[in-house]
């Protein structure tokens, strides 16, 4: 008798009778069920951090002076058809991009030098961790003092917080990749520039996306400080302002305001990183 496994196809006999199915796509609509389902769940701790406050705030939980959500929404409404919401915002963003832009690049930029050449750490390091221990919000009437009152001490004040963390991680992040790699690109024969663009900033970075990450949220913390302070414009002037009028209202409204900034370039930092380290195979929670 001739067996059937003699008398299938030549390709049949190669893959042999255990060859594992390919592994089809989810369809795209699937896909997106699942992308959707995925941000639903990220909406379920916000929605009840607005249920405990509506609750809190009609039960008198939270103080008798604290405005539930609907009469902050009430106030938010109101001010953007007056156009004061978005004109103070305006001014809020123009600093804020200022300090974050030179911030930014001071850190990156010192970190980079420090963790690749080992002649800038030892310049550089040893200000920066000085530097990093002092509280940069108390420093407010230092910059009052040496650029006056104007944009430029707010701006200032903007600019330093960010440079401590993301300095940080940019230099943690060049020294921790493997000393291994480094050394199979040269004997590959990469060199220079090469090596830093295609080893050493791939693998640190993860590290330098946790830095920004952490600059920004220091950037906004700074923008709220720099605005109590003489000034005419900004969101931090609407807080200070509504406080005169007992507007508690307004005052939530600018906090509500705040936390959804800093939620916003939380959420761009988290889409750059899925984008750029779509390489890394990385732990996913289940």
């Amino acid at each position: 008798m001739t067996s059937p496994v003699l008398n299938a196809p030549a390709s049949d006999q190669l893959a042999g009778p255990s060859a594992p199915a390919p592994k089809a796509l989810p369809p795209p609509v699937t896909r997106f069920a699942g992308a959707v389902t995925a941000r639903g769940r990220r909406l379920v701790g916000l929605a009840a951090i607005l249920v405990f406050w509506q609750i809190g705030a009609s039960q008198g939980w939270l103080g008798v002076s604290t405005p539930p959500p609907t009469r902050v929404w009430t106030a938010g409404v109101e001010l953007i058809s007056t156009g004061e919401l978005q004109h103070h915002l305006a001014a809020s963003l123009a600093r804020v991009a200022k300090g974050l832009a030179i911030g930014l690049s001071a850190g990156l930029v010192l970190g980079l030098a420090a963790g690749l050449v080992k002649l800038f750490e030892d310049l550089v390091d040893a200000p920066i961790q000085a530097l990093r221990m002092l509280p940069h919000l108390a420093l407010v009437p230092v910059f009052i003092i040496w650029f006056g009152i104007d944009e430029t001490a707010k701006i200032a004040l903007i600019t330093i917080g960010p440079i401590f963390p993301l300095y940080l991680n940019v230099f943690h992040g060049i020294r921790s990749v493997d000393e291994r790699f480094v050394e199979s690109a040269r004997s590959c024969g990469v060199q220079g520039f090469g090596l830093i663009r295609q080893v050493i900033l791939p693998g640190a970075l993860p590290q330098i996306l946790v830095g920004l990450r952490q600059a920004l949220g220091i950037g906004w913390l700074s923008l709220v400080v720099a605005e109590q302070t003489a000034t005419t414009s900004g969101i931090g002037f609407l807080v200070t302002d509504a406080k005169e009028f007992l507007r508690t209202d307004v005052v939530f409204v600018v906090l509500v305001v705040y936390a959804l900034l800093g939620l916003a370039t939380d959420l761009f930092v988290r889409a750059l990183e899925r984008h750029a380290l779509a390489w890394r195979r990385g732990l996913t929670a289940r």
